[in-house]
């Protein structure tokens, strides 16, 4: 890594520079920052040099795509992203250029004209790449139920960018519901109390069951639907229901270690430690005393994951039938 900051004159040094760390050529002279060759082996390493870039050569196309490709490349902590904002204005506004970009980074739509950030093409192929792109689309394109569709496919918390107009609209939460469940989160308030609504939403993505208003929390149906779609949402239910038998049961049958949110009562129920610890032989922690000293519960949960045996009570852990499923 460079650290002088002395202006480096000599292009063959400054060659080997940037190959090495594109970010050197913020230390190359003002005649070597406008050497297209330099350059593009600058934004080739590392697309952000091309902040570092002449003017004539931010308005190159073929080096502007190639650092947003380089940059495009980048783990997420390494990225700038706003480097198209380096590249000239009449790029910005080059319909060509800028659909090639945002293929390649769809957040670089928010540095783009207006005029394009209103293009549907455009932003339909930026949202494909990243969700987030919705933020910086025009109002009408907010709008517009293709855009927000797929936007939300991409990324699913991207809806509370979409309009308030189709955030209101039944016909197109049910339809975006049913595909991203979790989208019902910004959803109008009116929308997550329509039990349609919510039942495709938790049917999707059972953690949905968390945005749903309060009425509906309390729905046994909707919960049941929730926790049987992923057991882990258990936690997060109104707790009468972590004492309801027929609703912790669906809820450790897909993710054992639901039991740890069950009540003391159900975490003594054998139907609901012997169906947490099949799935989950470790879940055999949060059963009761009485449960973790019964043998068809600990040999269920051994076979399930020989390590369960450490929550076995004292005496089972020397049981010889039990220790033979471990051996």
């Amino acid at each position: 890594m460079m650290t002088s900051n002395k202006i480096i004159t000599n292009r063959k040094k400054i060659l080997e520079a940037v190959k090495q760390e594109g970010g050197a050529l913020e230390y190359a002279s003002d005649s070597l920052k406008a050497d297209h060759e330099v350059v593009l082996e600058a934004v080739k390493q590392d697309g952000n040099a091309l902040e570092y870039a002449s003017d004539s050569l931010k308005a190159d196309r073929e080096l502007v795509l190639e650092a947003v490709k380089n940059l495009g490349q980048k783990l997420w902590h390494e990225r700038r992203y706003d480097v198209f904002e380096y590249a000239s204005d009449s790029l910005k506004a080059d319909r060509e250029v800028v659909l090639e970009v945002v293929k390649l980074d769809g957040d670089t739509l928010q540095e783009v004209s207006k005029e394009l950030q209103n293009d549907k093409d455009i932003v339909m192929a930026a949202v494909k790449h990243s969700g987030n792109a919705l933020e910086y689309a025009s109002e009408n394109l907010k709008n517009d139920k293709e855009v927000v569709l797929a936007a939300v496919a991409e990324n699913p918390i991207v809806c509370q960018y979409a309009s308030e107009e189709l955030k209101a609209d039944k016909g197109f939460v049910l339809e975006l519901v049913r595909n991203s469940g979790g989208a019902l989160r910004d959803v109008s308030e009116g929308l997550k109390n329509d039990k349609e609504v919510v039942l495709a939403a938790v049917t999707n993505d059972g953690f949905a069951v968390w945005d749903v208003s309060e009425e509906l929390k309390n729905s046994k149906e909707i919960v049941l639907v929730a926790v049987s779609k992923d057991g882990r949402v258990l936690e997060r239910v109104v707790d009468v229901f972590k004492n309801d038998k027929e609703v912790v049961l669906a809820a450790v049958k897909t993710h054992g270690y639901a039991l740890q949110e069950a009540s003391k009562e159900l975490q003594n129920d054998k139907d609901i430690v012997m169906a947490a610890v099949k799935h989950s032989g470790n879940a055999l922690e949060y059963a009761s005393e009485n449960l973790k000293n019964d043998k068809e519960v600990v040999l269920e949960a051994v076979k399930s994951d020989e390590r369960a045996m450490v929550f076995a009570s004292k005496n089972l852990k020397s049981d010889k039938d039990i220790k033979s499923v471990i051996s």
